[in-house]
């Protein structure tokens, strides 16, 4: 039988939002808007001069409905659902807002080497980490290759007015990318209304701009990737840039000793077996890091490294050692962020 860990995966702590609503020594007043958007919370707090914007909340709770019934695999009605159902190989058109992140998604995909590959969702539904939740027992490697005949993002292409496959049962899920997108269309919103100050995050992913109330850097946390308790491993800013964390030291399941990561490789179709725990990645598209975090997590130690500093990426690993941890902060990294701890 599969023992399964609780499905908790928060592997962002953001104390600024957690914590700095309280300080009494903010010289501004920040507004704290809050909601539900994508299957988690989003969070936004911005700096007002004199008082807050009306009909902000709303403005930003419908562009987030948008983008759900634009990239939602869990609306059989939204647009990439309904690719997904579309059993043919000719153009099914899309709108420019799912096309530009499809290509951000493919064009992670051949940075990171394939190891971000968007159409992994039937393999994730295999190990029993997406909707259908927990499988009787491991897949064989039969159920694997079954299912790896129409896995891969080769077989995704996009046109200018919406996007191919060339497989029929090739099924997009963009939930690695999508919440990132959902930040940065947050910001812009924000930057429209002439807002300089602000943080938003949804589900952990976050992009911050300006400063706090009381003219401070906003401070955000990495956890420490322990599963039985919640604890910080850094404080950092990150200056005018989003930051994402994506690491698997609490979603996953167990069988016979064996643990099974919720991040599937899909170079082997297996979960990831390796000791790298955690990764957070800044950079100034949220849709961006939160992608390249997954990535990185999925390839291991080495060759995170490796392209980090190839591409110049501000990247921070944690991997598991003998006796604890081990970290490493890329020379973009250091350059771009301040750690407070």
């Amino acid at each position: 039988m599969i023992r399964f860990a609780i499905r908790i995966f928060l592997a962002f702590v953001a104390v600024g939002i957690l914590l700095l609503a309280s300080c009494s020594d903010e010289k501004t007043p920040v507004v704290h808007l809050q909601g539900q958007t994508m299957g988690t919370t989003y969070n936004v707090k911005y700096l007002v001069a004199e008082t807050p914007l009306e009909g902000l909340q709303a403005e930003i709770d419908a562009r987030l409905v948008e983008v759900n019934k634009m990239m939602s695999t869990y609306d059989p009605t939204s647009e990439l659902s309904r690719f997904n159902q579309y059993r043919y190989t000719d153009n099914f058109a899309v709108s420019p807002d799912t096309l530009l992140v499809v290509n951000e998604a493919l064009r992670l995909a051949q940075l990171s080497g394939g190891v971000l590959d968007v159409t992994v969702g039937p393999l994730v539904n295999l190990w029993g980490f997406g909707p259908t939740k927990r499988p009787e027992k491991v897949p064989s490697q039969a159920d694997i290759d079954d299912i790896r005949e129409y896995v891969g993002y080769d077989k995704l292409t996009t046109t200018p007015t919406g996007l191919k496959k060339s497989h029929p049962m090739l099924y997009v899920d963009l939930s690695t990318i999508a919440k990132g997108f959902g930040v940065d269309e947050v910001a812009e919103i924000l930057e429209k209304h002439g807002i300089e100050d602000y943080l938003v995050e949804i589900g952990g992913e976050m992009r911050v701009k300006g400063e706090r109330g009381d003219g401070s850097e906003w401070l955000i946390a990495i956890e420490k990737p322990i599963t039985n308790e919640r604890a910080v491993q850094k404080v950092v800013s990150i200056g005018t840039n989003a930051v994402a964390t994506s690491g698997d030291y609490r979603n996953y399941y167990e069988e016979n000793g064996k643990r099974y990561s919720h991040l599937i490789d899909p170079t082997t179709g297996a979960p990831i077996d390796h000791n790298l725990v955690s990764v957070t990645v800044v950079h100034p598209s949220s849709m961006t890091s939160d992608g390249l975090a997954t990535a990185f997590n999925v390839m291991g130690w080495e060759q995170a490294i490796a392209i980090a500093e190839q591409q110049q990426l501000a990247v921070f690993l944690i991997r598991r050692i003998e006796g604890g941890f081990e970290e490493y902060a890329s020379p973009e990294f250091d350059k771009l962020v301040t750690v407070h701890n």
